[in-house]
């Protein structure tokens, strides 16, 4: 599903250009879950945006679903992360005001789904994540652990082939974090591609495959049993 060949990234910081990617190449296959690991400032961040269609490589390609996009304009890229890749983050991004039924159905609002079609999908996402009787609250009257599964049902509602984990457990305690990495491997399970950001390396190792980042260079494929 994922194919990265030879990728580089730099960045311009005054008069020094920084190098956050360096000849990075790796492939991820349809329905595996892959853990990217390394510490902070490793380049793991940029690899994620990369993933994700935030941002495209100075060298090298990025192949998604068999499609070229290193070199697409902002617009195919919208509609490439609109379509094709959901995203959890460890701040979980949820917009105070609105419900968490309301926050789910925002990016089918984006995708410009009709309202009933949003409502039914948003539902259904919540519900999977055992929300179904939260729905109507908005964030402040959730836990975190509550906050980071309606960022989970966002993800999902629309229903695409990649998920995008950027360090989902950070913010959370073990406990925590372990019954969301049991949801991510849940969703796996049903063939979702999922690919994990993390520096924790006993989270990275419940993933199949495991990439090793450091100083923008990412080492050999790891496969766990």
């Amino acid at each position: 599903m994922i194919r990265i060949e030879h990728m580089s990234k730099f960045y311009q910081m005054g008069e020094e250009t920084v190098t956050a990617l360096q000849d990075v190449s790796l492939h991820i296959l349809p329905g595996e879950l892959t853990a990217i690991v390394g510490p902070s400032g490793s380049g793991k961040s940029t690899l994620m945006n990369m993933i994700g269609c935030l941002d495209v490589p100075d060298s090298g390609q990025y192949f998604l679903d068999g499609k070229n996009v290193s070199r697409m304009d902002e617009n195919e890229l919208a509609d490439i992360r609109n379509r094709k890749v959901g995203f959890i983050f460890q701040q979980y991004n949820l917009l105070p005001r609105l419900t968490a039924l309301e926050n789910v159905e925002l990016p089918l609002l984006y995708r410009g789904l009709p309202a009933a079609e949003r409502r039914e999908k948003a539902q259904a996402a919540l519900a999977r994540m055992g929300l179904a009787d939260r729905m109507k609250h908005r964030p402040a009257e959730l836990s975190g652990g509550q906050q980071q599964r309606v960022s989970v049902a966002r993800a999902l509602a629309g229903e695409p082939p990649l998920l995008l984990a950027d360090e989902p457990t950070g913010a959370l305690d073990s406990k925590t974090s372990q019954a969301l990495m049991d949801i991510l491997l849940e969703l796996n399970q049903s063939h979702i591609t999922v690919v994990l950001i993390t520096h924790d390396l006993d989270i990275a190792r419940q993933a199949k495959v495991i990439y090793r980042i450091a100083d923008g260079f990412i080492g050999e494929r790891e496969v766990w049993s």
